[in-house]
């Protein structure tokens, strides 16, 4: 029988295994360096996420609480700023090997529920190479933008779309 997939926070010693799931993910104009990635992972309200099984890595979501309608540059190595409006889920990926197990459901699930648990009730993302369609069955819309909001989206690329979401509140669930 295969071990159960945990949900559980993301650690350092998750950093190697994660990066290489982020350059197999993703092309690299958004692979971010070590420095930049591992800045989600320190944040005062970080929901930085790790599915694992048999302590093996199968993929992470990098999400923290943020300023809303404010997402950062790529690349960019973050510090804590206040207050945490929004939840903003920056980079989600899972092996490809492993794709259809739910994984990335169940990551955004636990960070919505760790969010909500902490008084968030939205959450903004950039979709990118052509995951705004996995992320409307999520729950997310497309929403009006300012054009300096979206000059930032179209810093991650053609395709990307600026999403929200309602966080569903433990009541609601």
């Amino acid at each position: 029988m295969a071990a159960e997939i945990a949900i559980e926070r993301l650690q350092r010693s998750d950093l190697p295994a994660a990066l290489q799931l982020q350059s197999a993910a993703y092309p690299a104009f958004l692979v971010e360096e070590e420095a930049a990635f591992a800045s989600r992972m320190v944040l005062r309200a970080s929901y930085c996420l790790a599915a694992k099984r048999d302590g093996r890595l199968l993929g992470y979501l990098l999400a923290h609480g943020w300023v809303a309608g404010s997402p950062p540059l790529v690349g960019t190595v973050l510090a804590d700023r206040e207050p945490s409006e929004v939840l903003f889920l920056h980079d989600l990926a899972v092996g490809s090997a492993l794709r259809g197990l739910k994984i990335g459901d169940r990551l955004v699930a636990r960070a919505f529920a760790l969010a909500a648990a902490d008084g968030l009730r939205r959450a903004e993302l950039i979709a990118v190479e052509g995951a705004a369609d996995y992320w409307r069955r999520l729950g997310f819309a497309e929403e009006e933008a300012s054009e300096a909001l979206l000059a930032k989206v179209r810093g991650y690329g053609p395709a990307a779309r600026w999403m929200t979401a309602a966080i569903p509140t433990s009541e609601a669930a």
